[in-house]
């Protein structure tokens, strides 16, 4: 689905950028680590859509946490962020380990946004029993 919003917005001449959260934080610290972390935002803010897939998958680090948190709060209300999660937002402190940053985090992204939850089998297994059949 998140894929599916990105092309139609590349399509409609937005800039897109797709990532996964790992990729991103990864980034962030080895931007501050290098002192890039200004050409960093500059580069993150020219975006008008960014997607961040596997929210979830990986806790974080103090430092992760504050960095990732930092630079989605300065898209909050601005710019258009997707992220998809496995884990509902009462498990989100599973990730960032800090409850009043899991809870400005939440507030943030939520603000004035379309929460999709998203039950049922998963497509990656459907395109495989595809797959399959046509093997």
């Amino acid at each position: 689905m998140a894929i599916g919003l990105g092309i139609k917005a590349v399509n409609a001449g937005h800039k897109v950028l797709f990532t996964t959260i790992p990729l991103l934080v990864n980034e962030l610290k080895e931007c501050r680590s290098e002192k890039t972390l200004r050409a960093f935002e500059n580069r993150f803010e020219k975006y008008d859509l960014i997607i961040a897939d596997e929210m979830g998958y990986i806790s974080f680090d103090k430092e992760a946490s504050e960095l990732l948190f930092t630079y989605l709060s300065l898209r909050a209300g601005r710019k258009s962020t997707i992220l998809t999660t496995n884990l509902s937002f009462e498990r989100w402190d599973e990730i960032f380990k800090d409850p009043v940053m899991t809870a400005a985090m939440i507030d943030r992204l939520t603000h004035k946004s379309y929460i999709v939850n998203m039950n049922g089998n998963s497509y990656r297994l459907k395109e495989t029993q595809e797959w399959l059949k046509e093997q």
